[in-house]
């Protein structure tokens, strides 16, 4: 026996806004089922979770989604599905696309039911195309819902109805989507190791789903991560399928394969410290784009840039549309995202100030902050000081405008501006 294992396909994802982005996911999808179901002859296909990013499904991707069912269903392959967080029906109804799907006898959408505060399992049944379990060949393949943060609640109650429905000589598959223990990258409580065990009684294979990496417990519960990156946050994270062969003594070699259609993404960070002047970093920058990022992959990647550091000017300088076109047309990106983490001028003054300051020393402190941070005017910090809180002082007393720039103007040229000057009061 021989399938294939895939989750979180995410089946209209507009990453970064992106008009290609859809069709990265589909591409990626479309590539594995050639290579690793009908090329690899599979039994069947399970899918655990998140085949699609949202509940609500645009026409384009309903086109894909059926675009793809319809060839495994062309080369005899049935496909069993359970919901992810992202694909469940809407609360007001009892309809989601994957049941649609499902009528449409494209897929095997597994559904325990509640009964009296139980969960239990009734076998599938074509002629309303719902059911909690169904058999193919020597495998009995059960589905979950989605339970989220009750998922230890739950897997006592899984456990018992799936040994209340358990095949002599079957080869018992659960399919689950939830994160784990010492394997979740969401912020939501995970299952724990010591719940999910309470499975091994009563399975042989758990097809997990939701966390986007790769990982295999006890070759017993595996997770074969998304098949895209949803977000450049997971793009070190490994992911791929699995093509499991399951031999007559329900022993289990499960190939994890990632060799398929991925749109590459790419990082890189540049220190802002000691930029005074914008071209100046946004040269540096290219420079360092030319020599960092890959220019020779086969599909165009995504970049994300990340400016870290103390920047020396203000934000809206940053010649943030500039940067990111002459950097696409220097690497042949599809994107270039330009992420800016550094420390601005505008921030952070005054901040180790005493809680007793002088109104008068607290205001100097503040705009000297702000001078500060300015690298082009840190020569002259004690002059603009003096000058803006003096203009700020004749502007409450009542003086006109004539009489502040000509303030100013003294202020500004006067010979030595990092001595200081007193003010008028």
């Amino acid at each position: 026996m021989k399938f294939l294992h895939i989750s979180d396909v995410h089946l209209g994802c507009t990453r970064y806004a992106l008009p290609e982005s859809p069709r990265d996911f589909f591409d990626a999808w479309i590539d594995i089922l050639h290579k690793y179901a009908i090329g690899e002859k599979v039994d069947f296909v399970i899918t655990c979770g998140d085949f699609f990013h949202k509940r609500s499904v645009p026409p384009e991707t309903m086109n894909y989604a059926v675009a793809g069912l319809n060839l495994l269903k062309d080369a005899g392959i049935p496909v069993i599905m359970i919901e992810g967080n992202h694909d469940q029906k809407h609360t007001d109804s009892e309809y989601s696309w994957l049941r649609s799907l499902a009528n449409w006898n494209l897929v095997y959408l597994l559904e325990p039911t509640n009964e009296g505060g139980r969960i239990t399992y009734k076998p599938w049944d074509e002629e309303v195309a719902r059911g909690g379990f169904i058999d193919i060949g020597r495998a009995r393949i059960f589905g979950s819902h989605w339970y989220g943060a009750s998922a230890n609640w739950a897997i006592p109650m899984l456990t018992e109805a799936i040994r209340e429905n358990r095949r002599e000589g079957a080869f018992h598959i659960l399919l689950l989507h939830t994160d784990v223990e010492g394997h979740q990258t969401h912020p939501i409580p995970a299952l724990s190791i010591a719940a999910l065990s309470e499975l091994r009684s009563v399975t042989d294979y758990v097809g997990l789903g939701h966390t986007h990496m790769h990982y295999v417990i006890d070759n017993w519960a595996f997770n074969p991560g998304s098949t895209e990156v949803t977000n450049i946050s997971e793009y070190r994270e490994t992911r791929g399928v699995f093509v499991v062969e399951v031999d007559e003594q329900n022993q289990v070699t499960a190939k994890h394969v990632q060799d398929y259609h991925q749109r590459p993404f790419q990082r890189m960070s540049f220190d802002v410290d000691g930029y005074a002047d914008t071209a100046e970093l946004t040269r540096d920058l290219l420079e360092k784009v030319s020599r960092e990022v890959r220019t020779n992959t086969e599909i165009a990647p995504i970049i994300e840039i990340t400016l870290r550091g103390q920047l020396g000017f203000p934000n809206s300088l940053i010649e943030t549309k500039r940067i990111r076109t002459e950097a696409r047309k220097a690497t042949g990106a599809l994107h270039v995202r330009l992420r800016n983490v550094s420390v601005p001028v505008e921030y952070a003054v005054a901040a180790d100030m005493p809680e007793d300051a002088s109104r008068e020393h607290l205001e100097r402190r503040v705009v000297e902050d702000l001078v500060l941070r300015d690298n082009r005017f840190k020569t002259k910090v004690n002059a603009i000081s003096d000058a803006v809180i003096g203009a700020k002082r004749l502007a409450l007393g009542g003086e006109d405008a004539a009489q502040i720039t000509e303030f100013l103007l003294q202020v500004l040229s006067a010979p030595k501006p990092d001595e200081g000057i007193e003010l008028i009061n």
